[in-house]
Parts: structure tokens; sequence; C-alpha cells
């Protein structure tokens, strides 16, 4: 059953701590990306054979395989898909930022290039469940920022095949190739690439511990876009909420995995202990419960603060990844929230509407990195280039102060690169 907590009866160290798995897949990680560097397809094979039990011969989906799971996809599934893409491009459209140039100076001209990237490579998780909304997610501002190629890679089951959802959401979305492999062995190969599998230059995309791990070691040889960590949800509620809709508002992150944050923080011990009676009720009622039990039960709070603006205060300090306000006035307090990957304002804004339909992205940081990440957007697959300009007479009237500038800090060839263009390079 899940704890209660009153602020200010017991230690924050209680109340903030967050669950961080024991066992270390560093070192496993690590032997896998040096074998996939050294036999390329020929690790992925046995890496599929013994991870996923399935012989792997040609690990490019092919256009028969999406066209059979386009026509094993529901049509009515379909159109939701079309619909949430274009609510997920609407609002990442907005996102886009543009170059600019500055020419306020006789003489001189600057500017910046913002360039999107050649190749972005999805990870796309298909274990305990198939997340389609991860491809749209994903894919999606990587073709605003115009992205010359999507790669994703995703594992298959085991009669070789991939999940007809994740590949109806990916020819929605535009990906271009599709690969039968998941695990840090399919970060390896993007990050390396193989005969079969490109190399790209940015890793998107959630996935286990192995993969959050093959992420953080490749990091440097490509880009990534976050760490993820098990997901996060924070409901801040004051006494008139109604229990059930707070419950299942938990239960929808907790049913993602064993290891996931479900947390409520509340100004009403009686809303407290009724949602904590609610749980129990709902649990019953799942599919996951087994793995909605042991997160409400290991990693579940509700902790009872004495206003909600001490609750938010509480909030900002574990920086949620999902955090609900469900309140009658929300936007009084969207000002005070500092630290929140994504926020849903409204009794009737549930968090999964931002999974899946309403058009703000779902891949967000957790852990506690709110404080400093950002959610996923066209940002993460462009990079900016600046350039600059100075015609002879313009630097005339700035090369002393750069000299200047490059002797104070000791840097006499930085100096002279200026000075000699004006016969100045001798002087002391």
């Amino acid at each position: 059953m899940i704890k209660i907590f009153e602020m200010g009866k017991i230690r924050d160290e209680e109340i903030f701590a967050r669950f961080e798995p024991t066992s270390s897949v560093e070192d496993s990680v690590k032997g896998i990306i040096a074998r996939v560097r050294a036999e390329g397809d020929a690790a992925l094979r046995a890496y599929s054979a013994e991870f996923d039990h399935v012989d792997v011969e040609d690990f490019l989906v092919s256009t028969a395989e999406i066209e059979a799971a386009l026509a094993k996809v529901e049509p009515g599934f379909i159109a939701v898909l079309e619909e949430a893409a274009a609510n997920i491009r609407a609002f990442h459209s907005k996102q886009v930022r543009n170059s600019f140039i500055m020419a306020d100076k006789p003489g001189v001209i600057l500017g910046q290039r913002v360039i999107p990237l050649e190749k972005v490579g999805l990870y796309v998780p298909g274990g305990t469940a198939a997340y389609p909304s991860t491809v749209l997610m994903d894919a999606i501002p990587a073709k605003i920022a115009g992205v010359e190629e999507i790669v994703m890679v995703t594992p298959p089951n085991k009669e070789g095949s991939v999940n007809p959802y994740i590949l109806a959401a990916a020819h929605v979305a535009g990906v271009g190739r599709i690969f039968k492999v998941g695990g840090a062995q399919a970060v390896a190969a993007l990050a390396y690439g193989t005969a079969s599998i490109p190399r790209v230059d940015k890793i998107v995309g959630p996935g286990n511990a192995f993969v959050a791990e093959a992420k953080k070691q490749v990091f440097g040889q490509v880009g990534i876009d976050m760490i993820a960590g098990p997901s996060e949800v924070l409901v801040l509620a004051d006494g008139k909420s109604d229990p059930r809709f707070v419950a299942a508002d938990l239960l929808s992150q907790a049913e993602h995995d064993k290891n996931a944050s479900a947390v409520l923080i509340t100004d009403s011990m009686a809303l407290a202990e009724a949602v904590q009676q609610e749980l129990e009720v709902q649990l019953a009622k799942l599919k996951r419960e087994e793995i909605a039990r042991a997160s409400i039960d290991h990693n579940g709070k509700i902790i009872v603060a004495h206003d909600l603006r001490e609750g938010i205060d509480a909030a900002n300090r574990i920086a949620p990844e999902h955090m609900e306000v469900c309140v009658d006035q929300p936007f009084d307090y969207l000002p005070l929230i500092k630290n929140a990957g994504s926020v849903f304002l409204g009794r009737y804004n549930a968090e999964p509407t931002g999974d899946y339909f309403a058009g703000p992205n779902h891949t967000l940081p957790t852990s506690g990195t709110a404080r400093f990440y950002s959610p996923l957007g066209v940002d993460d697959f462009v990079k900016k280039m600046q350039y600059s300009y100075y015609t002879k007479d313009a630097l005339e009237q700035d090369y002393d102060k750069i000299s200047m500038f490059a002797n104070k800090e000791g840097l006499t060839a930085h100096a002279r690169a200026v000075d000699i263009r004006f016969g100045k390079e001798d002087r002391d």
C-alpha cells in the first residue's frame, strides 16, 4: 500500500528519495559495444539470438513487411495515429528557430545558421509493451527540423517481426529505414555503423537500463537526447479533487515499470486517505497489476502539505517528469512551477493526453533532471553554426582592443594574428 507522509513530520531525505537500481550493467554494455564495433552484423545476429531468441538474417524491415503490418492495423487506429501526428506536428512547428544575420557595424557581418542534423537514429522499445506513440514523438520533430534521414531500430519478437502498430506509426511519421534489432547492441550499431545499419549523428528514444547505459557510453561519438530513467508522475491536488481520478492518474505511470514513481501532493489528509484506499481498488482491475503494485508499494508516495504553495515548493525540489495540477484555477499556479518536464493543467487533463494525442512531446527528463533538461523538441535535431566577416577597415577599428585582450590572457600568438595585418607584430 502507498505510504502517506506529512510535510514537516518526516525528513526530506525520505520524502524525496528516488529509487536507484543497485545492479550495474556498465561492464556488460561495454562488452556489447566493443563486440559490435569489432564484429558488426555478426555480433548483432549473435545478440539477437541470445537476448531476443530469434535468428535474424536481414535486419532491414522490407516494404512488404510494412504493407502487411498496415493491413493488420485497424483503419480506425490509423486515423487516430494521423490525427495525433497532426497535433504533434502543429505544436512542434512553433519551435522552429530561424537563422539570423547582423550587419549593425560598418564592415562587420555576423550571423548564425540553424542546420538540421543529417542522420538521426530512433530507438523504439519493444519489450514488455510496444510504443507507437514514441515513434510519433521522436520522428515528427526530426522531420520538422529537416533531418535528411531518420533510421529506426526496434527489437523483433520471437517470430522475427516487428509489432504492426509500431510499423504503422513509423509509416505515418515518415520514418525512412527500420531495422529489427534492439538493446545495447542496437545503440552501438547506430553509433559506429555496421554493414547493414548506418552510423548516425544522434540517437534519441527511451529504453531499458542496458539501452540507457549504452547511450551514455557512446555519447561523444554521437549525440544523445538524454539518459532517461523510470517514468514519473506527480499529481498536485486540492481537497475537492475526485480520489478516483487521482488514483487512476497515479496508476497510469505506475504500470510502466516496477521502478516508476507515482507521487501525490495534497493539502487534504482526507483526500490522501481516500486515494490510498482507491489505489487498492483500482490496482486489482489492472492487466499490469503486478508491475503497478510494485511501483506503488516501493516508490509511490502521498505527501500532505500545509497548503498547495508548500506543495509546489516540494514539487519543484522533486522536479518530476510529468506534473498534474488538479485545481479549479490551475493557471494561477503555473508561474510557480519551475521544475517539471511537462505540466498538465486542470481536473480533466490526465497525463495520457500528453503521452498520445495533445501535441507536446512525451520524451521528457526524469530523475530530477527537469531542473536542467527540456522535453525533446525540434532543437534536439538541429545544430547552430555561427560565422563572422570583417573588412580591413573594420578590423583596423578593433585590432588594438583584440590584441590587448589576447595579451592579458598571455596568448601572444593570438595578438600577433591581428597585429601583423597592420605592421604592428613586433610591438611590445
